[in-house]
């Protein structure tokens, strides 16, 4: 139950949401997705697969963004999984999460290897 303009409202009453009939697969895929869709997050991604850990003034150094906007992509790219962080005084030191990229590459195989038995056009 939550509270929205003091109002309880019980979700169980509530009509499902469109993403209430997709499996938790998919929405966890397609968070992943979403976060990497930006090309200034795939040149981070791929910043830090180059360095393996970095942190984030570093990448500012790199990137033709303001360290603003390269804060905003890197807490996108956190909140969906696909990089972890530590705190270390003032400095934060971002790495890929392989987890995360173990999921998504057995996602993206299983069509793949789809595609291999199956030709349809």
């Amino acid at each position: 139950m939550f509270i929205y303009r003091n109002i309880a409202i019980n979700k169980k009453q509530m009509g499902l949401s469109k993403t209430d009939e997709y499996k938790q697969t998919e929405i966890a895929m397609a968070d992943v997705l979403k976060a990497m869709g930006h090309p200034a997050r795939l040149a981070i991604i791929s910043e830090l697969v180059k360095r393996n850990t970095c942190v984030c003034g570093e990448l500012v150094n790199t990137l033709p963004l303001a360290q603003a906007t390269v804060s905003q992509h890197l807490k996108a790219l956190k909140n969906a999984g696909v990089i972890q962080g530590t705190i270390t005084g003032t400095n934060v030191c971002y790495c890929l999460n392989p987890k995360t990229f173990e999921k998504l590459k057995k996602y993206l195989d299983r069509i793949n290897n789809k595609l291999v038995t199956n030709s349809c056009c």
